[in-house]
This record gives C-alpha cells, sequence and structure tokens, in this order.
C-alpha cells in the first residue's frame, strides 16, 4: 500500500520509519517487514503500513542497498507519540488542510493562463476541478501534432518556430527525462505526484526518491490532464499567442491573441516558460516590472552509458536489479559554479531550437532509460556581471551564444561537438572517440574558446577535472561535449509580491519557470497550484 494523501480533509496521524535498509531485490512486503522488526511492533497491532520512500545507496559500490522509509498507523496517536519518543528514527506526521474547501461558492470570474507547460496545466485543473471555467492559450500545437513537428526539424531541419521542443502541449519538460525531483519542500509536491499518477504516469513516482515518468509516458499524462479541463468545462487553445494586453486602473481587462483576437480578463496567470523571449519583451515595453535573473550556460556531456554504471556500481555495474546509473555533481570557484544539470540516463541529446539559425540542446529520455548514452548538461552559472543589468540582457546573451553555434556549425541546425581531451587541451577535435552522438541532426567539430566567454570555458574545464575525481568516466577522454545548453533556466524575472501577483499590475500573475520561480516539472507545477489557489481565495 502506498502512503496517499487527501489535501483536502485530514488523514489519520502516522508515522514514518526512516533509514530501513534492505538488499536492492527487496519488494514491498520485505521493506515494511523490516521496518516493523526495527521498532519492535507486531504486524497484528497495525492499522495501516506502505512504502513511503525508497532510494539506492551507491556509495560504497561493494555494498549497494535500498534505503527506504515507510509509513505506519497504529490503533492510537498516543502509541504512535510513543514511539517516535523511544525511536529518534521516527517522526509522527499529519497532513493539514492547504487547499481550499470545494464546498464554497464560485464566481464564474474569467481566468486566462498563457502557456500549457507544468505551471499552466496544474493552475488550470486547480481551478477547472473548483468549478471555474478557464481559458488556457498555448503558443504551440497540442501533444500529437506538436511530436510531428520535433520530428521534421529533428530529421530535415525544418524549424517550426511556434512549436517545438520548447513550446506546446505540457512545455519543455515534455521533451525530457520527465524528471520530478525538486529541492523545494513543500506538501503540495506530494499532491502534484498524485495528480501525475491519476493521470496516467507510472505509480512508482510515489514512492522513488528520484521519480522519473520519461517522455513517451508524459505525453500521455499530459493529453489526459488536458481532457479533464475540457471535462469540467475549461478550453484550451493551441497555437494561441499572448500577444498584448489591455489595462486600466492597474488591472488587466482583455487579453490580445495572435495580434486580433481579444478575450476579456479578470485574471491573467503567465505561465510562459523560459524560452518566450517575444513575450518577455511585450511585458518589458509594456512597462511590467522585470528584473535581470542568474542562468547558467554550458553543454551536453555523452558517456556510454556503461562507463556511468561502472563508475557508479563497481563490479555491480551490469546487475539487472539496480536502475541506470545517474549522478548530479557540482563544484564552486568563488562567485561562480560548475555542475551536472538534468541527466539523463539511456537518454539521447536533442536539437531544441525555438528561433531560427540558432542552436539549442536539450537531454530527453522515455521511461525504460534504455539508449547506449547517457547525457547531461555541463554548465557554468553566469549573472549580471556577465551579460548586463537591463532586464532583457541575460535573453541577448543566451541568444548570441545560439546565433554563434548556428553559425560555426554551418548554418544548418547541425551542433558544435567535441571531446572532453580536446575541449581540456583547448581544441575541439571528434578524433579517437567511441561515443556516438546522438544529435539527431549531426554535429561539427568546433574549438569551444569561440563559442563561449572564457570565464565559461575556463570553470567548465576546473569542473571535468573536478569531476573526474569523483567518477571515473568524467575522466574519459573520449567523452563527447555538444554545445550549446543554455535554456537551463529563465534568464527573466517577472518579480511578483507576497500575494503572487505582479508588482506593476493586481491581477496579473507572474508563474512556474519562465516567471523565475521554479526549475523543473515538480517546482513549476506546485507554483501553478498556488496562484490557483491565490485566484480562489480571492474570488470567493
Amino acid at each position: 500500500m502506498l502512503f496517499r494523501l487527501d489535501l483536502r480533509n485530514e488523514v489519520n496521524m502516522a508515522v514514518i520509519i526512516s533509514q530501513i535498509k534492505t538488499a536492492v531485490t527487496s519488494v514491498h512486503k520485505e521493506i515494511t517487514d523490516t521496518a516493523l522488526k526495527k521498532i519492535g511492533i507486531k504486524p497484528a497491532d497495525v492499522k495501516r503500513i506502505g512504502v513511503h520512500k525508497t532510494s539506492l545507496d551507491a556509495r560504497d559500490n561493494s555494498n549497494i542497498k535500498l534505503v527506504s522509509s515507510v509509513w505506519v498507523e497504529l490503533d492510537s496517536e498516543k502509541a504512535e507519540k510513543r514511539l517516535c519518543e523511544k525511536y529518534p528514527f521516527c517522526t509522527q506526521v499529519k497532513q493539514d488542510n492547504i487547499l481550499p474547501d470545494k464546498s464554497i461558492r464560485i464566481n464564474k470570474q474569467r481566468v486566462v493562463i498563457a502557456g500549457f507547460g507544468p505551471a499552466g496545466m496544474f493552475a488550470a485543473l486547480t481551478l477547472a476541478e473548483y468549478g471555474y471555467e478557464p481559458i488556457v492559450i498555448e503558443r504551440g500545437a497540442s501533444i500529437d501534432e506538436r511530436v510531428e513537428a520535433v520530428n521534421n526539424f529533428w530529421k530535415n531541419a525544418k524549424l517550426d518556430p511556434c512549436t517545438n521542443v520548447q513550446f506546446g502541449e505540457g512545455g519543455a519538460g515534455t521533451f525530457s527525462d520527465g524528471k520530478l525531483t525538486t529541492r523545494i519542500k513543500d506538501p503540495l509536491c506530494r499532491y502534484v505526484l498524485e495528480k501525475l499518477e491519476e493521470f496516467g504516469a507510472p505509480e512508482e513516482i510515489l514512492i522513488k526518491a528520484k521519480p522519473h515518468i520519461g517522455t513517451d509516458k508524459l505525453r500521455n499524462v499530459v493529453k489526459n490532464v488536458r481532457e479533464r479541463i475540457i471535462e469540467l468545462g475549461g478550453e484550451v487553445r493551441f497555437r494561441a499567442t499572448l500577444t498584448d494586453f489591455e489595462a486600466e486602473n492597474g488591472k488587466i481587462k482583455s487579453v490580445t491573441i495572435n495580434g486580433t483576437d481579444v478575450i476579456p480578463c479578470d485574471y491573467l496567470i503567465l505561465a510562459i516558460g523560459h524560452s518566450a523571449r517575444d513575450t518577455f519583451e511585450m511585458l518589458y515595453n509594456k512597462k511590467i516590472f522585470l528584473e535581470p535573473k542568474p542562468f547558467s550556460v554550458g553543454a551536453r556531456i555523452e558517456h556510454k552509458q556503461e562507463d556511468v554504471n561502472r563508475s557508479l556500481y563497481g563490479k555491480h555495474w551490469n546487475n539487472p536489479n539496480l536502475p541506470q546509473g545517474e549522478y548530479q555533481l557540482s563544484y564552486r570557484q568563488g562567485e561562480r559554479a560548475v555542475y551536472t544539470f538534468c541527466m539523463c540516463p539511456g537518454g539521447t541529446v536533442v536539437p531544441s531550437s525555438s528561433e531560427y539559425e540558432t542552436v539549442v540542446t536539450n537531454g530527453m529520455s522515455e521511461f525504460a532509460r534504455d539508449g547506449e548514452n547517457a547525457n547531461a548538461a555541463l554548465v557554468v552559472s553566469v549573472s549580471t556581471d556577465d551579460f548586463g543589468s537591463n532586464p532583457l540582457d541575460g535573453v541577448a546573451f543566451a541568444r548570441s551564444i545560439e546565433r554563434k553555434a548556428y553559425q560555426l556549425a554551418g548554418k544548418n541546425y547541425k551542433a558544435p561537438a567535441a571531446t572532453v581531451g580536446s575541449f581540456l587541451d583547448g581544441g575541439g577535435s571528434l578524433k579517437g572517440t567511441e561515443v556516438t552522438p546522438t544529435y539527431a541532426i549531426g554535429v561539427i567539430e568546433c574549438n569551444f574558446n569561440e563559442l563561449f566567454p572564457k570565464q565559461v570555458t575556463d570553470l567548465m574545464r576546473v569542473g571535468l577535472n573536478q569531476f573526474a575525481r569523483k567518477m571515473k568516466c568524467f575522466g574519459n577522454r573520449n567523452a563527447i561535449l555538444t554545445a550549446p545548453e543554455t535554456r537551463t533556466s529563465s534568464p527573466v524575472r517577472i518579480t511578483r509580491n507576497d500575494e503572487m501577483t505582479s508588482l506593476s499590475i493586481s491581477n496579473l500573475y507572474p508563474c512556474g519557470e519562465g516567471a523565475g520561480y521554479a526549475g523543473g516539472i515538480m517546482s513549476a507545477a506546485v507554483d501553478g497550484v498556488k496562484c490557483a489557489i491565490k485566484i480562489i481565495e480571492k474570488g470567493n
């Protein structure tokens, strides 16, 4: 039994038992039996029990263990409290109500949501479930049409600037590994996971410490969410770009789509994603308060998945009970950091441009993660010291790298690439590599010194040397770097107050990753739910 929470109604008190170590082959009953033995309680004395979270401890690759936490309900809260007083690894938990009561009266106010990535989807879903009938406008196409457009770009280098890896139903995360890890500690994370599982994600996402859906399964989840929103009276319009809005007395009165279609609007949620550069420019010209935000740039590093597994698991690298190896590495030098990001086990490096005559890379895995290669972003943080203090200077900085990459790689959407060894030596060769590049359009040898500022390439080299001390595969000079990775996060923050509204417009809700308030599927989805709650609370 998995630990499920109803965030609208209080659940019984439960105890979380942590640090349950078992063999990597353990099934749920073995894990829960081990937990009960650890606290000295018989199964007959338990009302309910289930696995809460599981993770893999491979720090000692000669003794790899599954480390789990288990939740248990006893006959009384007093018994649970005594258990927690006795054992420091036991914690008593109770989920408070964090969503509004559904019995409240709903005002049928017009809510427009710009963007149908994780933030926009969960904002729309939450509003629809509370009786609102939101209108979602998404510049890209529906998922099936989007897949067709993306495949056409990957196979034929024919870019659709409105429908691509960055834009379309599901947002940029739809063409990724579908990672659901996050650093935020918020009870809504559990709510989002359970909603994703309800709409077709694998049940294991509820207990995995590092859950992922995979791009193949995520596409169906996205469609199912859209269908539920429409079923509840909402509307989703594709190939509909927010191009303008009209405001009066500090409030938006209407929005304009594609330059002509005007929609009355009581609330506008901006869930536009990190690549909506034209929307950032429109907001800037409309005097909406924006700030430049630090982000990161670099390349994708590609190893054979087998080498990653060997680095992590040692002699157990090919144990079928172990998941495909994944990693997260970082190193700080002064005020700047180099780190790996969006690691895709068994995945591919994908062409991800959203503007003509630019090259952008990203990583993607299917649920099985069974590809020959692994890849991750190897990126260096950049700030206003690098690109300037104007709100749109970060956009210009990233765009200049993307355009330069297009020029260096032959002006046909191929990507600049080099082996790790040649990059470390200051060159740009692909000779000697046994790693087959997975970037679909093709790669061209390139010296990254011509592509990135010196401070970026210098710290990338430092990072590679540092990471080689932690993982053997990073010492492989024949691994491949494919560039550029420039869409790690939004270069702009659409600043908001404690009510989650813009500092400039009282009914404008900057939301998710594009607004600078999230990073990844989970945190963006949570932010979408929170924006919806604010509107529900204000509208009733």
